[in-house]
């Protein structure tokens, strides 16, 4: 089997100029990190960082039954958006299981852009298309070699953007945005959402001009003490958050019921494999995607054991890390539902040796 070849964002050039280290992530080589991560993941949460999100795929949907064919392939109500909203959502499959998550925002009345994660263009996309022949009146476009997506994030975001738009930053609401100009660059979308919980805006921005809009954003920044920030400052600010990542904690074959994306999931419109969850959901989960901290000294990763006093495997950890804002290791793993329950304490097999850990309720900061 040959080799994928590696997919390149507009800006490598620019990060490598910056002394990033690049690494292969969803099929594209990205920054990883420009210096510190933990440094990274602090400034972000105190000042303002941005991060090159350029690899996320963005598709087009428009036409008379656009929105219908949005309600079929997605679990979340899309007909409770107005023009100027964004919503998180994921495409259910036939099995009950995730194909993505996503973002999908209301461009206008009949036009719709879905924000698909890096990992899954082309699978998603052959997944749309596949379903797209019950609505023969909607037209969809991958645009996604066409737009750079900066993610500016941070509590001082607002500050250190304002000066580049005459949108007012501030009156945008969270999970809303605005089509404006931005550093001299007509139709940005400038949207109040990101995956970090730090607050600021995500900045889908013309490829062409994806450079001058860099440079802008840190010149304007310089004041606010931006910096860049990497994938790896990306994953520990999500996961301080107890927010899932496509391939660690959900996938093809996890239950969104499961994973906790039952607040995305209304049963009130017809949406793919709805009757087979609307029956899990009445019977009731087994298992549920959980937070916990270590409670004696150690990292959880990706894989590691989670076992009762008995020493028996009672669950697997998707994601863990050293939190840097708490300097604590956490992580999320699928426990039995009756231990999933705060307070609950199990053990975390690191290499034969097991550690004390309690099972805590997501988000692990709070605001």
């Amino acid at each position: 089997m040959q080799a994928q070849e590696v997919k390149h964002i507009p800006l490598e050039h620019v990060h490598q100029a910056m002394g990033a280290k690049m690494v292969e992530f969803g099929g594209f080589l990205m920054p990883v990190r420009y210096g510190s991560e933990k440094q990274e993941h602090l400034n972000v949460r105190e000042n303002v960082g941005v991060f090159d999100v350029s690899h996320m795929g963005e598709f087009l949907v428009s036409g008379e039954q656009a929105l219908d064919f949005i309600q079929w392939v997605s679990a979340n109500d899309a007909s409770k958006l107005s023009i100027g909203k964004a919503q998180y959502s994921y495409l259910p499959n036939e099995q009950g299981g995730i194909v993505d998550d996503l973002l999908v925002y209301r461009l206008d009345d009949q036009e719709y852009m879905l924000v698909v994660n890096a990992s899954n263009i082309e699978k998603d996309w052959n997944w749309l298309e596949q379903q797209r022949s019950r609505f023969p009146k909607t037209n969809m476009r991958n645009v996604s070699e066409e737009v750079a997506l900066f993610a500016v994030q941070g509590p001082r975001a607002a500050d250190a953007l304002q000066s580049l738009t005459d949108v007012s930053l501030n009156n945008i609401p969270y999970y809303h945005f605005e089509i404006g100009t931005f550093a001299g660059v007509g139709e940005v979308i400038i949207s109040a959402t990101g995956y970090t919980g730090a607050g600021g805006f995500e900045l889908y921005v013309p490829a062409q001009h994806a450079e001058e809009v860099w440079n802008a954003i840190f010149e304007a920044g310089k004041a606010f003490n931006i910096q860049p920030a990497g994938l790896g400052a990306r994953d520990t600010l999500r996961l301080e958050m107890g927010y899932c990542l496509y391939g660690n904690d959900i996938d093809d074959h996890t239950s969104p019921l499961e994973a906790g994306l039952g607040w995305v999931t209304k049963f009130s419109k017809r949406f793919i494999a709805d009757e087979l969850l609307q029956k899990q959901k009445e019977e009731g989960i087994k298992r549920r995607l959980t937070g916990f901290k270590m409670l004696d000294r150690g990292v959880p990763r990706q894989g590691f054991e989670i076992q009762n006093e008995a020493g028996e495997t009672v669950g697997t950890v998707t994601s863990g890390t050293l939190s840097p804002s708490l300097n604590i290791g956490i992580g999320l793993a699928y426990l039995p539902t009756e231990l999933a329950t705060e307070g609950t304490r199990l053990f975390l097999n690191m290499r034969g040796r097991q550690l004390a850990i309690e099972v805590v309720k997501p988000p692990f900061i709070k605001k």
